[in-house]
């Protein structure tokens, strides 16, 4: 006699935006014997109805949609077990409390939250209901990260003395954060919250650390009003049906996408929101170009630097200890093509151009006394973040093993938030700032 068949865990999904799209493609197709989707919550029913026509070409039923401000109601109605939260960072402890407190586990996006007092309540309520959060630290999942991780706990460097972290997104991709609602720092933290969350967790996980204190400089240097004095700009404030973004490398032209025209172009006449604003324009109040000097309870260092307007994309990593030296060196493109410029990291290349922005990634171990070591890593990819995306959601959202603990908790959303909410704060005083001044956690 065959075992009963396994209920498959109810997901419903909250902020049907292009993130979101990972998610319910996992669902619809790789995990479907594990996890179902039972429901989708928006702001704006035209981007639920976008998802709802890509499940019909993936041969799954429409599910449900909700108004975002019914949430409670959806999860007691569809019964609910676990809440996926995608929506605009700002919003994110909204929907994560009250999944937890009506019974619900949650995977939330990153940055868990955007500020101290909201991952207070989150933590808050974990704690009140005993639920989990688990927050979608994608780049723990890259099987580079995952290889650093196993080489630092066997010891091959010794006690670690310190770690320097360069991140670079070039013209294209770092662009992006200044076209849509993340070039204001109200709603995303700025980029030491929204994109550099994923570095500091990277590194208090490797270190098994926690970031004790932080001191930060920064600036808006390339983008924004002011960055005009670079000689980029174009005069037009968005850039579909506007002459004078034709031929700009910086702009993103929506109707070219047919994913991002049906989320965003024409779900515009409900919310008014503009997804492919000109990264010159006015009203940016997030920086482009940061410093950061961590210090962690371990006694190690961190030197970071983040650039976002960068010729290359990639990132450096070295990693120094007392019985040697681990370097992580990856190119994830070495340059940006005018023909491409306006599109979005990851969109499908061709001929020379994809030629040109072949990735490379290099592992070395330089211990004492001895010659450098090649480590060798398999799995790795330029898409779907090295990798990382399908890794995750076996984990997530197919129950795949994670002996290396790679599923982020709130209290780990917390530290990496810390981390880059100590910065900001640090960016504001000019002086170190404290980690427990901000938030004390067990």
């Amino acid at each position: 006699m065959s075992p009963p068949a396994r209920e498959r865990v109810r997901h419903a999904l909250v902020g049907a935006g292009a993130r979101a799209e990972m998610f319910v493609r996992a669902l619809a197709l790789d995990h479907a014997d594990t996890a179902e989707l039972v429901a989708l919550a928006d702001v704006n029913r035209t981007r639920m109805d976008a998802h709802n026509r890509w499940l019909a070409e993936l041969r799954h039923p429409p599910v449900p949609t909700y108004d975002a401000a019914d949430v409670a109601a959806m999860l007691a109605k569809e019964r609910v077990d676990v809440v996926l939260v995608t929506s605009v960072d700002v919003t994110h402890d909204e929907y994560v409390t009250t999944a937890l407190r009506a019974g619900c586990d949650v995977v939330v996006e990153k940055p868990m939250t955007v500020d101290a007092e909201r991952c207070r309540r989150i933590l808050d309520a974990v704690a009140e209901t005993g639920r989990h959060v688990t927050v979608a630290f994608n780049y723990r999942y890259n099987p580079l990260h995952e290889q650093v991780r196993r080489v630092l706990a066997d010891g091959a460097v010794g006690e670690i003395g310190s770690v320097h972290f360069e991140w670079l997104l070039d013209v294209r991709h770092g662009a992006d954060y200044f076209r849509r609602w993340h070039r204001d720092k109200a709603t995303s933290g700025g980029l030491l919250v929204h994109k550099s969350g994923h570095h500091f967790d990277l590194v208090n996980w490797w270190l098994d650390a926690r970031p004790v204190e932080v001191h930060a400089y920064g600036r808006l240097f390339f983008y924004g009003a002011d960055g005009r004095r670079h000689g980029y700009a174009r005069d037009y404030d968005r850039a579909h049906g506007s002459p004078a973004a034709d031929g700009d490398p910086f702009a993103l032209r929506l109707a070219d996408h047919p994913r991002l025209r049906e989320l965003y172009l024409d779900a515009e006449a409900e919310d008014g929101y503009h997804r492919d604003r000109n990264v010159f324009a006015p009203g940016v109040t997030i920086e482009d170009d940061l410093a950061v000097l961590a210090r962690y309870d371990t006694g190690a260092t961190m030197t970071y630097h983040l650039t976002a307007y960068a010729p290359w994309e990639g990132y450096r990593v070295m990693v120094n200890g007392s019985r040697g030296r681990l370097e992580l060196e990856v190119t994830e493109s070495d340059h940006v093509s005018p023909a491409v410029a306006g599109a979005l990291k990851g969109a499908a290349l061709h001929g020379d151009e994809a030629a040109a922005e072949q990735g490379a990634a290099r592992l070395t171990l330089r211990p004492f006394w001895a010659p450098p070591v090649e480590i060798p890593v398999e799995g790795w990819t330029r898409r779907g973040h090295g990798g990382a995306d399908a890794r995750m959601t076996r984990v997530l959202l197919g129950g795949e093993p994670d002996p290396l603990g790679r599923a982020a908790t709130a209290r780990d959303g917390a530290l990496a938030l810390l981390t880059g909410l100590a910065a900001n704060r640090s960016l504001e005083t000019g002086a170190p700032v404290r980690v427990a001044d901000l938030l004390t956690l067990p």
